[in-house]
């Protein structure tokens, strides 16, 4: 831990002595007063993060609110990956002043000395790429996180019975409950979707981040999230507690049945590798829904969808809620043809990227295929929601928390 530490320490400091420079240079003319209030700032704000982030490995990170300790970090990380870009620029500027020092070494025969001095210019450029993504991460914590949108379609389902035409679902996922300071923001978004006036709810996992304990504070507004058809919910692959440690399994597995305990107290019938069949007018529609299934080899594959499937085989029409996106290509698709539509959710677009009309990029298209909308194969569609939560970072740049509102309509 100790040697973590140092290496840690070692890199911050390495990064703070570089991009200090750009600091001194781009601060050239001012006061010797306003000079040194700048270095005592920058110095004493460098030395708060490495005594904070001192603090978390000599007490543990879990003795500090979850939320709270988002938010510390993600300061830290925000300033730090600042820094390196900005550095960037530094480097660059290091590069001229040598490739300076071999011209005037080689060619120059005045007898003048060396002008070594750093441009001004590439280090205010340096400061400047340092502000970009700095006011960017800053601006998606402060007003990203909570702007939730709703995004309406039409889904065109092959046999969909007259009775479930013009069926209005609306969907949310990856609430990450430990992430929220208070019920405020949920009670916004479920605000918003009970103006959608769906006929039927989907939640497609991440209730919490790793204990049920997180729900607490959230145990009453989890009740407002209400449909006529009802709301169905499954698992996602932080409801499992795999990504910390339990003084033992049983420990484990009794965290587990009490946020099961918490859809069921919610109202929710939760899905847990079985489906629930929907009837109108004597004509059915079966919702289907897995655990946890990822195709990711770090992923368990708790999901077991034949299980689900057995006994909707006579229905014309099947609905599956699977968390993982991936289990659509990997298993869906290839064993299940009759499993119209599919709903995920679990990439949250990585909560950075673009999305204006006709174009659409996030880092995490490298590592899902399908990440973020609409995705059609042949008859078969699958819908990955945005999510409504987040984790890690506090916030969203450019891909927003989403509630999606879907209309069937026979194809």
């Amino acid at each position: 831990m100790l040697l973590r530490f140092s290496l840690v320490l070692v890199i911050f400091l390495l990064v703070d002595i570089y991009f200090y420079q750009a600091v001194l240079t781009a601060s050239r003319g001012l006061t010797e007063k306003t000079r040194l209030f700048i270095s005592y700032g920058y110095w004493g704000f460098s030395a708060f993060m490495v005594l904070l982030v001192l603090g978390a490995i000599i007490t543990g990170p879990y003795h500090v609110p979850r939320f709270i300790r988002t938010y510390l970090f993600a300061v830290v990380f925000i300033v730090e990956i600042s820094k390196v870009l900005g550095v960037v620029f530094i480097f660059f500027d290091d590069l001229l002043r040598a490739l300076r020092w071999m011209s005037h070494s080689v060619f120059s025969s005045s007898g003048n000395a060396f002008d070594g001095s750093r441009l001004s210019f590439i280090n205010r450029m340096a400061l400047l790429l340092a502000a970009l993504p700095f006011s960017t991460l800053v601006y998606g914590m402060i007003k990203g996180a909570y702007d939730y949108r709703i995004r309406k379609l039409k889904l065109s389902i092959k046999d969909l019975p007259k009775a479930f035409e013009g069926l209005r679902i609306v969907q949310i996922s990856d609430l990450h409950s430990g992430s929220f300071g208070s019920p405020e923001p949920l009670e916004k978004a479920f605000g918003m979707i009970k103006d959608l006036s769906p006929d039927v709810i989907f939640f497609t996992g991440d209730l919490v981040n790793d204990h049920s304990e997180e729900t607490t504070p959230f145990l009453e507004t989890y009740k407002k999230l209400q449909a006529p058809m009802g709301v169905f919910s499954i698992l996602g692959n932080h409801d499992y507690g795999d990504y910390v440690s339990w003084p033992s399994a049983e420990a484990k597995k009794r965290n587990l049945e009490q946020l099961i305990q918490v859809h069921h107290n919610s109202g929710w019938t939760i899905l847990n590798n079985t489906h629930h069949i929907l009837e109108k007018d004597g004509e059915q529609l079966a919702i289907l829904g897995v655990e946890n299934w990822g195709a990711n080899l770090r992923f368990p594959k708790y999901g077991k969808l034949e299980e689900a499937y057995r006994g909707t085989e006579s229905v014309a029409v099947k609905l599956l809620l699977s968390h993982d996106p991936s289990h659509w290509d990997a298993e869906v698709r290839k064993k299940y043809p009759d499993i119209q539509a599919t709903f995920s959710g679990h990439t949250h677009g990585m909560q950075f990227g673009i999305e204006i009309p006709g174009f659409k990029w996030s880092p995490v298209q490298y590592f899902y295929k399908q990440w973020a909308g609409l995705y059609r194969e042949g008859e078969q569609f699958l819908y990955v929601n945005r999510g409504l939560g987040f984790i890690g970072y506090p916030g969203r740049v450019g891909i927003m928390p989403e509630i999606t509102c879907i209309e069937l309509v026979g194809a």
